[in-house]
C-alpha cells in the first residue's frame, strides 16, 4: 500500500508492539510495498529490526455487514496455520513472531489487526511473471512442500467455500443508483463503468457459479494452500534460500488454488505437480480459481468505491486497474 491507514498514528502502533511482544520500538518507517496490507520496518532498543505488517479489517469483510470479529478470525486462523506449518519444520515459511499470549496476530483498536515478523535481507519480487524457469520451479517446490505437509498442519486452516469477497458490493452496483454517489470521486465513474459492462460481468458470475456446483460435485481433495504463491510473495536470501511470505490467505482447498497462476501456459508446471505428488491437476478447478481472482479483483475494488475514498494515489492507481480489468474480461466474455 502506498500510503499509511487513515486513523492508525504510529504511536498508537508503537503502543501495540510494546503491549503485544514486549517491544520497545525506537524507528518506525512505512514501507508502501505490497497491495493489501500496510507495512513497517521497526528497529527495537537493542538494535534488532522487525517487519510489522497492519490489516484494515474492513477491507478484510467477506461482505458489507460482515463483523469485523468475522474477518479478524479468518485472518487469526491463515497465520496460525503458517505458524503451524513453520513450526513443523517448513524453514521456508515466513511466518508472525507469537504475542505474549502465543497469538500470532493482535487487534489495534476496533478496525486493525498487527502481525509482526522477522525482518529479511534479501531479493524481493514484483507482481507479475516469474524472473526465470528456476525461479517458477523453486516456488512450485515450495508450494508441494505446504501441499503436501501432514494433514494435522491443517487443523486451525479455514476451508475454502469458493465465496467471493465483496460480491454483494458488485450486485449492488449493478443496481439503478449503481452506487454511492457522494462518496467520492471515483463514485459515479464507477457507477457508469459497472453499469455499462453489467451483462458480461454477470454472464461471468453466472459462468463462475455453474464452475463450483461442478467442482463440488467432484471429488474432494483438500490440501493446506498459500492462496497467493506468485513472484511478489516469494524471496531469494542472501544465503540462497527460497522463502514464501504473506501467508494470510492460507486456506484447506484443492491443490489448484495454488497452481493456476504457476504454469506458464505449456502445461510443464501441472505436468510437473502431478509427477511429484501424483495428484493430476483438474482443468476445471484451474479455471474456475482463475476466473475468481479476476472476480475477486473487481469486486474488492468496486467495494473500496462504494465507500468514502478521496482520490488519493492510491485511488488513483486502483481506478486505473480496475477500469483495464473490466475491460478485459468483458471482451473475454464477448468473445467466449
Amino acid at each position: 500500500m502506498l500510503i499509511s491507514p487513515a486513523g492508525l498514528t504510529e504511536a498508537a502502533l508503537v503502543t501495540a508492539l510494546a503491549q503485544g511482544w514486549g517491544l520497545a520500538a525506537a524507528a518506525l518507517e512505512y514501507r508502501p510495498v505490497g497491495w493489501g496490507s500496510h507495512h513497517w520496518a521497526v528497529t527495537d532498543d537493542a538494535g534488532v529490526r522487525w517487519f510489522v505488517t497492519v490489516d484494515e479489517l474492513d477491507k478484510k469483510r467477506a461482505a458489507r455487514d460482515e463483523p469485523r470479529e468475522a474477518a479478524f478470525g479468518r485472518l487469526r486462523a491463515s497465520l496460525t496455520a503458517a505458524r503451524d506449518l513453520r513450526d513443523a519444520g517448513a524453514g521456508f515459511v515466513v511466518a508472525p513472531v507469537p504475542c505474549g499470549n502465543g497469538e500470532p496476530v493482535a487487534r489495534l483498536g476496533a478496525r486493525f489487526a498487527v502481525a509482526v515478523y522477522p525482518f529479511i535481507d534479501g531479493r524481493s519480487f514484483g507482481w507479475g511473471e516469474f524472473t526465470s524457469a528456476g525461479h517458477r520451479r523453486q516456488v512450485l517446490d515450495l508450494v508441494v512442500a505446504v501441499h503436501t505437509a501432514p494433514a494435522a498442519i491443517r487443523r486451525h486452516a479455514m476451508t475454502d467455500d469458493f465465496t467471493v469477497p465483496h460480491r454483494d458490493e458488485l450486485a449492488a452496483a449493478f443496481g439503478p443508483a449503481g452506487g454511492a454517489a457522494d462518496c467520492g470521486p471515483y463514485a459515479r465513474p464507477l457507477s457508469h463503468l459497472v453499469r455499462r459492462h453489467a451483462a458480461p460481468l454477470q454472464r461471468l458470475l453466472a459462468h463462475y457459479d455453474q464452475m463450483v456446483r461442478q467442482a463440488r460435485a467432484g471429488p474432494a481433495r483438500a490440501v493446506l494452500t498459500h492462496g497467493e504463491p506468485h513472484p511478489g510473495n516469494t524471496m531469494l536470501t542472501a544465503d540462497g534460500r527460497w522463502l514464501l511470505i504473506d501467508w494470510d490467505t492460507v486456506l484447506t482447498a484443492p491443490p489448484e488454488r495454488d497452481l493456476w497462476g504457476l504454469d506458464p501456459g505449456d502445461g510443464t508446471v501441472l505436468d510437473a505437480y502431478a509427477s511429484t505428488t501424483g495428484v493430476v491437476p483438474r482443468p476445471l478447478l484451474l479455471d474456475l480459481y482463475r476466473l475468481r481472482w479476476d472476480i475477486a479483483d473487481i469486486a474488492i475494488d468496486v467495494s473500496r468505491f462504494r465507500r468514502p475514498h478521496t482520490g488519493t494515489a492510491e485511488d488513483d492507481e486502483t481506478w486505473e486497474l480496475l477500469s483495464s480489468l473490466i475491460s478485459r474480461v468483458s471482451a473475454e466474455s464477448a468473445s467466449g
